[in-house]
């Protein structure tokens, strides 16, 4: 049973930053996704094994940065310039391969973020 679990959620102002931390699982890409209340869940970031290709949805291009600590089996979100919208329950996610692709085999439990205006 793989257990993955997020951390670092909480409530913040409009502008402000947050660094949300994941444990990794095997030699696999890692990605992030997120859940608004009433909204499906969307891909917000993804990186590979290595860390040396990431993606991102244009929605957080130049706020978001993913990367991953190897040693430490951590992956990290930092979101910066934080915005309302980014309010959502943030979710970790292990990739199927060791490159980012669409598919995810398993997930965290979610930590919430929150972004007052």
């Amino acid at each position: 049973q793989v257990q993955l679990v997020e951390s670092g959620g909480e409530s913040v102002q409009a502008g402000g930053s947050l660094r949300l931390s994941c444990g990794t699982f095997g030699i696999r890409a890692m990605g992030w996704f997120r859940q608004a209340p009433g909204k499906e869940r969307e891909f917000v970031a993804g990186i590979s094994w290595g860390g040396g290709s990431t993606n991102y949805a244009d929605s957080v291009k130049g706020r978001f940065a993913i990367s991953r600590d190897n040693a430490k089996n951590t992956v990290y979100l930092q979101m910066n310039s934080l915005k309302p919208e980014d309010t959502a329950v943030y979710y970790c996610a292990v990739g199927q391969s060791t490159r980012i692709t669409d598919n995810y085999d398993y997930w965290g439990q979610g930590t919430q973020v929150t972004v007052s205006s």
